[in-house]
């Protein structure tokens, strides 16, 4: 009896002739062997199916399975749905579809809110040699606005990766951890990057405090879970100067202690629970950490910086890249807002620190469509850098409906606009809902061109969780299930708008170079 490996190379259509064996419309890029079993993954009516071929095939799948004839052997051929059930066994088999730790690789992350976006995202990511891909990455508040939970988030990057036959690796990042359930949940799941947010525990008052205010609230910090003493501290930086490279010295006052001291104190000792929480949950299994202090109300202060980055060392918290709030404004779905030269000047610092004290990358969160800073982070960073999107993501995903389905698109729209109010209070935007165009008024041709109107951007990518759920009142998805719907019938039109929009964001990163070797 032939082997497998030979029987395929007879074959002149491998995917038509699993197409006609299966009964399914095979993704051609999804063929391949392992030990002597043939994998693939295919479709029928908006459903996706894993199959298997070979002599005898694993019992960890959930298939149904019967013989068939495969140029003029008798083997087994086993379908299943892609469930949580064969996603792990996937995992298991074809390690390429199991999440890695990232490390210090220049990285970006590319969140799917609808689930069905990885393949548009592998897409973009072969344009942009150099970067690697963290393909699963959610926030737990996006999972709670979604219905989503960790294990779907990991199984769709997995079916995605499967798909498009991608083999160069690809993280998975619960994003913005607040609690010890929090990780538990996605622990549980098999995330292998865990981004920490401390924002409820940030003292923003700290940054207008009088002097006096400040010594009270620096000497009542839990000096005891800081493991640490006030004045301990108080000597390792009032006063101090720190030359980090040759055009960075940080100067450390008594009053610039005290002000980072008191809006990140309770932060660094929630911080260091969690971080020693996690440890003990995954009991020796591999994980990396980003640290994230970007959703404060005020920047991040190099010197502040210096300071988080010193005080976690000290607390025995190891990190891969870390999320300071920089100054500007990064709002959502839009470019950066602010000035240009000013940034460049405090990023600059921002990496003398991570430089100096890791090294460690800079993540750059809400980092969708800030087009303008992309050469200039790229240009100081260069290996040391995250981007961050998931928002932008979903806005292809209605760019691509706004294409095919006009009016599933204006009445997302005026939803969207009836909502933004509500949705908006968790997000910094600053959309004016008297600026967006009038859905009425607009002819189909125009639609698409909405999605790249400031204040209508903004509506359409915070009202997200309130669209993919609301429902009427008989319990039915108002707009969901035809989302899907339309996305699945026309799935190269929304891989192409992924792979075309991410790649611009992408690409600035991948060819850029040093200038700060």
């Amino acid at each position: 009896m032939a082997n497998l490996k030979e029987l395929i190379q007879k074959s002149d259509n491998l995917p038509q002739e699993l197409a006609v064996i299966s009964g399914l419309e095979v993704y051609s890029r999804s063929i391949t062997t392992k030990d002597g079993v043939l994998f693939f993954l295919a479709k029928q009516k908006g459903e996706r199916f894993l199959g298997m071929l070979g002599s005898s095939l694993p019992e960890d799948f959930d298939l149904s399975t019967r013989q068939v004839e495969f140029h003029g052997q008798q083997l087994f051929l086993g379908i299943g749905q892609a469930n949580h059930q064969n996603a792990e066994a996937l995992r298991r088999a074809l390690p390429f579809t199991a999440p890695v730790r990232v490390g210090l690789r220049k990285s970006a992350g590319l969140g799917d809110r609808l689930g069905i976006a990885t393949p548009g995202h592998i897409r973009a990511l072969r344009h942009a040699p150099g970067i690697f891909g963290v393909l699963a990455q959610q926030s737990i508040r996006e999972m709670e606005r979604t219905h989503r939970s960790p294990e779907q988030v990991i199984d769709s990057a997995t079916w995605g990766v499967f798909q498009e036959g991608w083999r160069e690796g690809f993280g998975a990042d619960a994003d913005h951890l607040k609690t010890k359930e929090d990780i538990d949940r996605c622990v549980t799941a098999g995330f292998i990057m865990y981004t920490l947010d401390p924002r409820e525990h940030v003292d923003n008052q700290a940054e207008t405090d009088s002097l006096d205010t400040l010594r009270q609230k620096f000497y009542s910090l839990p000096w005891g879970r800081l493991h640490s003493t006030a004045e301990e501290t108080m000597r390792t930086y009032a006063g101090k100067d720190w030359t980090l490279s040759p055009d960075c010295t940080l100067h450390m006052t008594e009053e610039t202690l005290l002000r980072a001291a008191c809006k990140y104190g309770q932060a660094l000792a929630h911080l260091a629970e969690l971080y020693q929480h996690l440890k003990t949950r995954l009991a020796g299994r591999p994980f990396e950490l980003e640290i994230s202090v970007d959703e404060t109300d005020t920047p991040t202060k190099p010197e502040e910086h210096f300071f988080i980055a010193s005080e976690l060392g000290r607390l025995g918290v190891e990190w891969v890249s870390l999320a300071p709030r920089y100054i500007g404004r990064f709002e959502k779905g839009v470019d950066y807002i602010g000035d240009l030269t000013l940034f460049e000047k405090t990023f600059k610092r921002h990496v003398a620190v991570a430089k100096a004290l890791g090294p460690y990358k800079l993540s750059l969160h809400s980092g969708s469509d800030k087009f303008s800073i992309y050469p200039l982070i790229a240009r100081l960073a260069g290996e040391l850098v995250h981007l961050k999107t998931a928002g932008t993501s979903y806005l292809e995903a209605l760019h691509a409906i706004a294409q095919v389905d006009p009016a599933l698109f204006r009445e997302i729209l005026t939803f969207a606009i009836a909502n933004y109010e509500k949705d908006k209070v968790s997000y910094h935007v600053s959309a004016q809902l008297n600026r967006v165009p009038n859905p009425s008024d607009l002819n189909d041709q125009d639609l698409v061109q909405v999605l790249y109107q400031f204040d209508a951007r903004q509506v359409l990518h915070v009202t997200f969780g309130t669209v993919l759920t609301a429902q009427d009142g008989s319990g039915h998805y108002l707009f969901r299930d035809r989302l899907f719907k339309v996305l699945e019938a026309n799935e190269e039109t929304h891989y192409n708008a992924l792979e075309t929009h991410l790649s611009k964001h992408l690409e600035p990163f991948s060819s850029a170079k040093s200038t700060e070797e």
